[in-house]
């Protein structure tokens, strides 16, 4: 497709602004004397490293050989080769979801530019840091329609916090530079930076002293949050008999504040899927996951409080189902860095711009001090939601030798006391993780929330494991999600990693299989994914593509073998692949229909019942 010559994505007018990129450490040495030119790829990599970057995810090919090419010079960035670009994004991804560094992938031109695609929407859906980059044919041959011409700087507008299209081979540090600081502050985000291929050859000497062009970017960051504001949020506080806490992924960088706030308030805490981790699921004050596959309890407490406390949220439908039966007996205090989500689904009553760790930070010196004069007392509102805990535990039901998965994801918590990196594809074997793993800490779950992606288990397990070296990583998987990106477990081999894949196998796509169970009749429309002339045989047979990239593997089938498989699947070094063979007529439960709100919750049923 050709393309029309893009104009430099900054403002050529705008102001400049002092950067805040720090100086490069020490034991960065450049393979270049201060005023010798080199090429435009050369200067890439040197700005990739004055940012830090020590590992990047990058797939080549005749666009991006130059960048490749100065990879292979660098003494300090390795290269974790995935096998598609898909995985190289998502497992930049895994990476930054994992570390809170940002993630760094690379890819080609054309086809390797819009595989790409998906893991930038995910990484703006969900907030995640992300500078991904890619080659692009000459300037001289943009708009002819070139060999793997594409746009990818318009395809991708939409879907990025920003990107630039570099025009000069001297503007190369201040972009570079400009990306990590636009990829990390605020709310977080994908940056994409394109990149002509006669730009990459070009000979330069680089001015790492350039001033970035933010201005306005710069202007609408948040503020430091008011005091006046603060202090009206504290007296809702001491003013309401049923408060909640609800906690979203902007808070992953707050943890040790809000459990400050639960010490000083005793008020009950739900996470939204990107949530989780950020408060401990196990601790007294947690109502775990609060929406759609969200507890009873939970959701009962948001649909009976009079004060819902809104910490780095953005009233997902998933999350809220029917809006205006949303917290509809509550006043609404929101918290959250990005200003656009602020009202955007929900009308607050109290608003707060500002980075939710500064403002918990306020709120928790103003309890502090009013901590002798005031007390709140939530003895009342208490009892009312152990009654409901008591009532709708999550639970499951067991049906002979069959392995509930649910069951599978509890005994992984009890064999590893909560203590390993868990990544899901999306399905219903990510809510079961979700329900029935205990999070202990932020950073610790990664998952496609926003975007739902199917095919980030493996990949974000792979930028996991590398980001934090030595840790084990399990990839709680379904056959379904699994499979779109089964080509990573030849990057899992070639590295070594010490990543446990927990397959959830039921033949089918099993979120699918629910809702054509509990809204079609159990009318089957390819939701089948097994050989439909042999159903007794498991279908395609996935410990061969375990055996194929070398990697032990087992399957069971009965409930007596999960654990002994489980504890040899934990205490194998490396890599090891468990297929878990699951019945396909198990539902996710409790369930609110889309577009439904706390009355309509299904607490019951499965596919072994009609509908």
């Amino acid at each position: 497709m050709p393309l029309r010559k893009p104009s430099s994505t900054m403002a050529a007018t705008a102001k400049e602004v002092t950067p805040t990129t720090t100086s490069p450490s020490s034991d960065l040495v450049s393979h270049y004397a201060p005023e010798e030119s080199r090429k435009g790829s050369d200067i890439i990599m040197e700005a990739l490293e004055r940012e830090g970057v020590r590992h990047v995810f990058a797939y080549p090919g005749e666009a991006s050989v130059e960048i490749h090419q100065a990879l292979s010079r660098s003494n300090v960035i390795r290269n974790v080769l995935p096998r598609h670009e898909q995985g190289g994004v998502f497992a930049a991804e895994g990476y930054a979801r994992s570390s809170g560094l940002p993630g760094v992938c690379i890819s080609t031109s054309g086809p390797g530019a819009t595989n790409l695609v998906s893991g930038l929407a995910n990484a703006m859906f969900d907030s995640i840091p992300l500078v991904a980059m890619t080659g692009q044919v000459p300037q001289r041959m943009i708009g002819t329609g070139a060999f793997q011409e594409t746009p990818i700087v318009e395809v991708t507008r939409s879907i990025t916090k920003h990107n630039y299209f570099v025009l000069d081979v001297n503007d190369i540090p201040r972009i570079v530079s400009e990306a990590f600081f636009l990829a990390t502050s605020g709310r977080p985000g994908p940056v994409l930076i394109d990149v002509p291929k006669d730009i990459q050859v070009q000979l330069a000497v680089p001015n790492w002293n350039q001033p970035f062009r933010l201005s306005g970017y710069m202007s609408r960051l948040p503020k430091e949050p008011s005091e006046a504001h603060l202090e009206q949020i504290v007296r809702l506080i001491f003013e309401s008999k049923k408060p909640v806490l609800y906690v979203g992924g902007g808070c992953l960088n707050s943890s040790e504040e809000l459990k400050r706030f639960g010490e000083l308030t005793g008020i009950p805490v739900t996470c939204t899927l990107m949530g989780l981790g950020s408060f401990p699921t196990s601790d007294p004050l947690s109502l775990q996951m609060l929406g759609m596959y969200g507890t009873v309890y939970a959701n009962y407490a948001v649909d009976k409080s009079d004060l819902l406390l809104s910490f780095g949220v953005r009233f997902d439908d998933h999350v809220t189902g029917k809006l205006e039966a949303f917290a509809s007996r509550a006043k609404i205090v929101h918290i959250d860095v990005d200003s656009a989500e602020i009202g955007k689904n929900k009308q607050p009553h109290v608003s707060v711009h500002a980075d939710v760790k500064l403002a918990l930070k306020g709120i928790n010196r103003t309890l502090e001090s009013k901590a002798a004069k005031l007390k709140l007392d939530s003895t009342a509102w208490w009892e009312e939601l152990i009654e409901q805990k008591v009532k709708y535990p999550l639970t499951y039901k067991t049906f002979g030798e069959a392995i509930p998965p649910q069951y599978a994801v509890q005994l992984l918590y009890e064999l590893t006391d909560g203590n390993v990196i868990i990544s899901t594809g999306v399905g219903q074997h990510q809510m079961w993780a979700a329900q029935f793993y205990k999070y202990k800490r932020p950073r610790q779950w990664l998952t496609s929330g926003g975007f739902g992606a199917m095919g980030f288990g493996l990949p974000a397990a792979i930028g996991a494991a590398v980001a934090n070296a030595g840790a084990v990583v399990v990839d709680i998987d379904g056959d379904g999600s699994f499979i779109l990106n089964i080509q990573e477990l030849a990057t899992v081999r070639v590295e070594n990693l010490p990543i446990k894949i927990l397959l959830l196998n039921n033949q089918h796509l099993g979120m699918v299989v629910q809702w054509e169970d509990r809204f079609c009749k159990a009318n089957r429309a390819d939701s089948y994914l097994g050989n439909p002339s042999n159903k007794s045989e498991v279908f395609p047979n996935m410990l061969k593509f375990a055996e194929a990239c070398e990697i032990p593997a087992a399957r069971i089938t009965k409930k007596e073998d999960l654990r002994e498989a489980i504890c040899k699947m934990l205490e194998t070094p490396g890599p090891y692949f468990l297929d878990v063979i699951i019945p396909h007529q198990e539902h996710v439960l409790p369930i609110i229909p889309k577009g439904g709100a706390f009355k309509d919750v299904i607490t019951q049923g499965d596919g072994r019942t009609k509908y």
